[in-house]
C-alpha cells in the first residue's frame, strides 16, 4: 500500500493525493511514522461498502437457514428487548 506522510499532505495538499490515487486504490497517511489514516476515491469506498453489505447479507441468510432466528410479533420483540436490558 502506498504511503505518504502527514507533512507531505500538509505541504502539497490534495495534489499529492490525486497523484498517488492515479496509481493506487488507497493511500496510507502516516503521522510520526505510525499508519494513521487511509484515503481512497469515493468509487473505491462504495465498492468496499457494498462488499461489507453483501457479507452481512450472506451471514444473515446463513443464520436464517441454520435456524438462528426468532419469529415473533412486534410487541413480543419489544418485550424480549426490555428483558435483555435488565
Amino acid at each position: 500500500m502506498n504511503k505518504i506522510t502527514a507533512n507531505e499532505l500538509k505541504t502539497r495538499g490534495v495534489s499529492i493525493l490525486e497523484e498517488h490515487l492515479a496509481e493506487n486504490p488507497e493511500i496510507v497517511i502516516t503521522v510520526r511514522g505510525e499508519e494513521k489514516y487511509v484515503v481512497m476515491e469515493m468509487a473505491q469506498y462504495a465498492y468496499l461498502r457494498e462488499c461489507e453489505l453483501e457479507t452481512a447479507l450472506h451471514e444473515a441468510r446463513a443464520d436464517y437457514h441454520a435456524g438462528n432466528h426468532v419469529a415473533e410479533s412486534v410487541d413480543e420483540h419489544i418485550e424480549r428487548l426490555k428483558n435483555i436490558e435488565e
